[in-house]
């Protein structure tokens, strides 16, 4: 069944208004009419099967048939932070880790990234990754809509460590040296609904500067196995490991 996505918090009334790009995409490209039915994700996370009970010039109007049930996000709230990397790497990855399940990504500069944005740049880079992301979410049958924030400077990114409650640094040295007790340790003994930030390094990884800079502030170096993951990878190496042991492995 179809997805979409709403700014509106929820609510319970008689009757709900669609318009916008989703009302576009209800009327002229699903061709759907009164009668029909689409799942109505609200921005405080609360779904609804809703069926159409009127289609005018502007606005889809629905009624709620149902609350969803189904817990379809992770028991934790991942942020994905990645160095610039070139070409489209970070749309796929945004895309692909959507579906696995992250809550947030961040861009951030790094000193060997090759891909250098102005200010312009990253807003229109913001914009295209923000309907990624919504188009993945509505996709995999998200709950919550993953934000994007593309900063422009490591410091930033240092400067929201505060926030979450974990922050691990996926490092290649680390996987080098048959590192990986400490996302296993991580996993086992975490509170369910803490904030995490797992941060990736471009193609060419992170400098002894950088190194030094996250775990000065609290941040944990980590492996992911002992293979060497590529920078889109590795990511979704992360979300599928947390996925496995969270959800899977526990139920």
């Amino acid at each position: 069944m179809q997805r979409y996505f709403t700014n509106e918090i929820y609510k319970e009334k008689s009757s709900y208004g669609i318009s916008g790009e989703d009302y576009h995409h209800i009327v002229h490209v699903m061709r759907m009419k009164e009668g029909s039915k689409f799942y109505l994700v609200f921005s405080n996370h609360v779904t609804i099967q809703a069926e159409i009970t009127a289609v005018n010039n502007q606005e889809v109007i629905v009624k709620e048939i149902a609350k969803e049930k189904q817990e379809k996000e992770l028991p934790l709230a991942v942020t994905i932070a990645c160095g610039y990397s070139k070409g489209n790497k970070f749309d796929w990855l945004v895309q692909k880790a959507t579906e696995l399940g992250a809550a947030e990504f961040i861009g951030f500069p790094a000193e060997t990234s090759v891909v250098k944005w102005d200010q312009k740049k990253l807003a229109k880079k913001q914009e295209r990754l923000a309907k990624i992301t919504q188009e993945a979410a509505e996709q995999s049958q998200r709950n919550l809509l993953p934000e994007v924030t593309l900063l422009a400077s490591i410091q930033e990114l240092l400067a929201a460590f505060s926030q979450f409650d974990h922050i691990l640094v996926a490092y290649e040295e680390s996987a080098k040296q048959d590192e990986t007790a400490t996302l296993a340790r991580l996993l086992e003994k975490v509170q369910a609904n803490s904030r995490v930030l797992a941060i990736f390094g471009p193609e060419g990884g992170f400098s002894e500067k950088e190194i030094e800079s996250f775990t000065q502030n609290q941040a944990v170096l980590c492996g992911l196995g002992p293979r060497i993951l590529r920078a889109e990878t590795a990511p979704l190496y992360l979300l599928s490991a947390i996925s496995y042991h969270l959800e899977l492995l526990k139920q």
